[in-house]
């Protein structure tokens, strides 16, 4: 939702036509990682996790470039918690490998 009204519950962001771009990249990545986990398949869990790896990567390439901004608390603290769920979603993936066939 942010992505394309740069403004949700009080978080904001670039109105620049490539961070919506790069953010709507970001979320179909993790979108796609649930959907290929719910297979139990490894090579799926394989694609999953570096979908993730790509979704942390350009979590901070945003930041760092200047187009996620983080000048307030909120942002900043939304970019971390956003930034740390998805790592854990990667690190479940490795916990439960064995569950994966």
């Amino acid at each position: 939702m942010t992505r394309f009204s740069h403004k949700f519950f009080g978080i904001t962001t670039s109105d620049v036509a490539l961070f919506t771009i790069a953010a709507t990249g970001i979320g179909l990545s993790y979108l796609a990682s649930g959907v290929l986990i719910l297979t139990m398949k490894k090579w799926a869990a394989t694609v999953a996790v570096v979908l993730l790896s790509i979704d942390i990567a350009g979590r901070i390439l945003l930041a760092a470039t200047g187009l996620y901004p983080t000048d307030t608390a909120k942002n900043t603290f939304s970019l971390i918690a956003g930034t740390l769920i998805v790592a854990l979603v990667a690190l479940n993936i490795g916990w439960k490998w064995k569950s994966f066939a």
